[in-house]
This record gives C-alpha cells, structure tokens and sequence, in this order.
C-alpha cells in the first residue's frame, strides 16, 4: 500500500507542475481540465488494472499492458515538460535573488514564466507522446522483412543461396487484430524460404494463448520444414502457479501445442539438414540467459550428436548466451540465431546511419547481424511485443539470411 501512495503523490506532483507550462501556454481553462481529467483517467485505469482488476495475478495481459503504455506516455510528456520548467525556475530564482539583493525592491518576487519557453516545452514533449500513442495503434504492426547475405568458405556447396526465415518472440499473449497477424504469416510465406526458425518466446505467459492462432501459425510452410526453441516466457516462469505439476503441465503443453502446428521443438538438440551428399549442423539450446534468467541451455549435450568440423547453425534465444558461452566455445558455430531484446521496442535506426536504443546499454548484441572470431550472430528484433503494447522505431521483423560459399556465384 505504501508504495502505491508514495507514486500517487510523485505522479501528481509531477502532473501539477507541468501543467504549469499548459497554463502558461494557453489562456482557455478548458485545456488545463482536459488535462488534469486526462491524467486522472490514465492513473486511475492503471490503479485498476494492477490492483482491483488484476484477477490473473502476476500474468501482463492486454488491459494490463495498454494501461502501462499509456501511463508510459503520459510520463514521458510530463517529464520532458518538468525539464524546461525546472530550468527556467532556476533561472527565475536566481534573478529574484539578484533583484533583490542589488535592485531597489525589497520583496522577494519571481519573474512570470515566458510563455514562448512553455510552449517549447510542449512542443518537444508532444513528439515522443505521440510516438509512443502512434506505436501503440499501429507501430507493433509495422513488420519489415530484414535480409542478408553471408559468406563462408567452408559452408557445404549443396547449401550455396541457401535461404533461411527467422522469426522469434512471438508473444502470442499481447496479439489483439488478427488481420495482421494474418498479414505477417503471409509475408513469412512469401520468403519461400528453405528453413523457417524460430528463436523462442511464443507466449508471454502461458501455453493457451497460442491455441487461438495455433491455426494461423501452421499455415507457415518451408520445404526443409520449420523448427523451434524455447525462451524464457515459454516456461510459465512469470506466473504464480498453485502446484509444481500444473506449470510443468502447461510447459508440456506448449511443446504439444508446437508439434500440432508442425514445428520440430529442439531441446538441447541437433539435426541435420541434408541437400544431395552435403549436410549441416541445426543445433537448437533451451534459454540460457544472464542477469537471473534460466539457464537450461546445454551446448554440450545439444551438439553430442554431431561432428566438431561440421558447418553450425546454432538457434539460442538470448544473446548474452553467445556472448559469454558461444564464441568461445571449442567448437566453431558459424552462424547464431537470437531474439529476446526486441530492441526494447523503441529506438531509432536509419539504415546505415543510425541504429541506437537503451537496450544497448544492458546487451552488447542487441539487434542485426554482428561477427566475433569469424562467428556470426543474428538477433532478432522480435515479431511480437510484450509490457509496453507497442513499437517506436524499431519494428517488428521477419528476417531472411541468404547462406553463400565465398568464390561461388
């Protein structure tokens, strides 16, 4: 309870104080009530989804995740707006000081707020809100298919221009417009690529959020078939179950749920792709993660089955595992595909430019391709979405590797 009322009272301070900038910039009452209910409302929504309305305990469903996006939103404007009057206040007070001190007036008087600044202020602050509401209606939608080429000079000639489709964090559980996701299934399809594999994270919380696009997602389709790891989300972690069988439970029956749509779920595993006489290494880790997250992966026992020179795809959903296992492993795994940091779902990227988010400052490897010691790693921004309903910047993607043997056209 306690903490509740301590961000209460942050949240309405903060909120009187950048009205300030909105009375200094408007001379219509009607505005500053329009924004006193609106932030109201936003407060109260969330209060309600996370205390009264929470009737799935720990589980971030839909109402849950748009009343954080727009408290998100509303914070965002209100801080950027406190900014500016912060500043301007220390300039008011330090020129009523010195009026004070040095002029003829004995009071202590500050200045009037410029309304040009306040409108400043506004003005700049509007921009991320609205990017947050526009990624919240439209931007977790806004799928991009990402496409590269990479070389190798022992990859097998039978797997020259060999076409791999990967998707990760599905997150099934945050899907509210089936249109689209149905829009994204065949966008997948139209790869016609040889593989599709996903990098893990199909629900957010548990297995029957899948079962209303179990149909959708079996459509995909690939001639060397679709195949699968688990990420963190997929163990029912983040959920307060009553018994241990019932999370073991609804873990087996996510696995059953990804056989049904025909994916071939790889448990610290291997399998070979074969094209003619030439083959390569599919290797697929349960999550291993760092900074707390499970760390069921075993890359001992998933390639125990396989030859040291053999060329490797290694399917692993978080990247810190190849950062700290992978690429100084003995042996050589040319190509790591990952998820898990979907970007944070917002930054900025210019192609070529610019390719920045906060997430960068937790993972080294965040997003696209990156080589260490002639391995390469994909990670995947993520085709879902999770806690935040929305993407700013970084959309989500559908991400198409082209294999090429190096001398070969």
């Amino acid at each position: 309870m306690l903490r509740w009322i301590v961000f209460i009272a942050i949240y309405c301070i903060m909120g009187f104080y950048s009205l300030q900038a909105i009375k200094t910039a408007s001379r219509f009452p009607w505005v500053y009530y329009a924004f006193m209910a609106l932030g109201l409302l936003v407060l109260g929504n969330f209060i309600y989804q996370f205390t009264f309305g929470d009737s799935e305990g720990s589980v971030l469903n839909r109402p849950k995740s748009y009343a954080f996006g727009f408290l998100i939103a509303m914070l965002t404007f209100e801080i950027i707006t406190i900014v500016f009057l912060f500043s301007e206040d220390i300039f008011r007070t330090f020129s009523a000081l010195i009026a004070r001190t040095f002029g003829s007036s004995t009071e202590f008087s500050l200045p009037a707020r410029r309304r040009f600044l306040s409108m400043i202020a506004m003005g700049i602050a509007a921009i991320p809100f609205g990017a947050l509401l526009y990624g919240m209606y439209r931007g977790k939608y806004n799928f991009k298919v990402l496409k590269y080429d990479l070389e190798f000079e022992d990859l097998p000639e039978g797997f020259h221009n060999y076409r791999i489709t990967q998707i990760s964090d599905i997150h099934s559980g945050s899907f509210d417009n089936r249109k689209k996701i149905e829009y994204a299934v065949d966008l997948i399809n139209q790869q016609a690529s040889d593989v599709i594999l996903f990098t893990g994270d199909m629900v957010n919380n548990i297995a029957q959020e899948m079962v209303p696009w179990k149909d959708l997602f079996s459509t995909l389709t690939a001639k060397d078939g679709k195949f699968s790891i688990l990420g963190n989300h997929d163990y029912g972690d983040y959920v307060r179950w009553e018994t241990p069988e019932l999370k073991a439970r609804n873990l087996e029956a996510l696995k059953e749920l990804q056989k049904e749509m025909g994916f071939d779920l790889l448990l610290n595993e291997s399998r070979y792709l074969q094209k003619g006489g030439d083959k390569l290494a599919l290797v697929g880790v349960e999550n291993w993660g760092r900074g707390g997250f499970k760390k069921a992966g075993d890359l001992k026992k998933a390639v125990s089955q396989i030859n040291k020179d053999d060329f490797k795809i290694l399917m692993s959903h978080d990247p810190s595992h190849w950062e700290d296992v992978v690429i100084q492993d003995e042996y050589h795994y040319h190509l790591t595909l990952s998820g898990h940091t979907h970007g944070m779902q917002f930054g900025i990227e210019i192609p070529g430019w610019v390719k920045w988010s906060p997430v960068k400052w937790r993972y080294k490897y965040w997003a696209g391709i990156y080589e260490e010691l002639g391995q390469y790693i994909n990670v995947n921004r993520g085709f879902g979405f999770l806690g935040y309903p929305g993407r700013v910047g970084i959309w989500p993607e559908i991400t198409v590797i082209r294999l090429r043997k190096k001398g070969l056209v």
